[in-house]
């Protein structure tokens, strides 16, 4: 693939982890529940891609999770053993991966879509904006709209 075919780059703070996104990225969704919660230390901020789009550059820091209290089954955490960054929420056997926004580098041009397990939503913040809100998930593993890259 040339440059060309590079939506995006991104990876952790100290660089052991490393990544381009070949296809589209989906818009972000604001995750509250109480594991993205303790993973990002506040509500996780993820975009997602094709999984085969998702290519890693620089993988030397990587260490996967299985978060086994995740409501959805076979769900891995990505981050940096390195730096503590958290980068991937993989529902493994899905279409799609999901990508903490915060890792990916500016400038993204995505725009949040929605919130998500706003009922373990915590009390130190406010939803202040009118965005789509839901009680529990809003599944876009298998999501049809992220088209595969040409």
């Amino acid at each position: 693939m040339n440059q060309q075919n590079i939506r995006a780059t991104g990876g952790c703070l100290c660089g052991a982890v490393r990544y381009e996104v070949r296809g589209e990225l989906m818009p972000v969704i604001n995750c509250h529940c109480s594991k993205c919660r303790r993973f990002h230390g506040h509500l996780g901020a993820y975009s997602a891609t094709r999984r085969k789009n998702l290519i890693l550059i620089r993988d030397k820091g990587l260490k996967w999770y299985r978060s086994v209290l995740d409501e959805t089954p076979e769900v891995y955490r990505g981050f940096c053993q390195e730096c503590g960054s958290s980068l991937f929420w993989d529902p493994r056997g899905k279409q799609n991966i999901s990508i903490s926004a915060g890792s990916i580098d500016p400038p993204t041009g995505l725009k949040v879509e929605r919130h998500v397990w706003v009922s373990q939503k915590t009390d130190y913040y406010d939803l202040t904006d009118d965005l789509p809100r839901h009680d529990e998930r809003f599944s876009r593993a298998n999501n049809e709209s992220c088209r595969d890259s040409q």
